[in-house]
């Protein structure tokens, strides 16, 4: 039984996972809009939603702590600390949204869309 567990494993172990998560975030945040899962977007939104909070205060500390955590993807802190921070320092939580698409006709899966506001 999955009681008391949090998120998703997506039928992959955990450093797997971990890369997993990272190279979805890391998409997200350079194009601003993907198209994936249902699933995979209500498991990334948190973790890309914490990291732009945390790029919103602009020291170097914070962008060691954010290359560290996306596993020394430089260009995504870079954007993270530049261009995503300012532009929502004044919004207090609520960074993306998820708009859900019509099914996959070759297996069935919700898709959604996924994109900064």
């Amino acid at each position: 039984m999955n009681h008391r567990k949090k998120g998703r494993t997506f039928g992959r172990k955990r450093g797997v996972r971990k890369a997993f998560v990272n190279s979805l975030a890391e998409a997200l945040i350079l194009r601003e809009k993907i198209i994936t899962t249902e699933a995979r977007a209500r498991e990334i939104r948190p973790y890309v939603e914490t990291m732009i909070t945390k790029s919103k205060s602009g020291t170097i500390a914070t962008r060691k702590n954010l290359i560290a955590k996306l596993q020394g993807r430089e260009r995504v802190a870079k954007k993270l600390m530049e261009v995503l921070g300012p532009r929502f320092k004044d919004r207090n939580g609520g960074y993306t949204r998820i708009t859900k698409v019509v099914k996959r006709s070759s297996d069935g899966r919700k898709h959604a869309i996924i994109e900064l506001v």
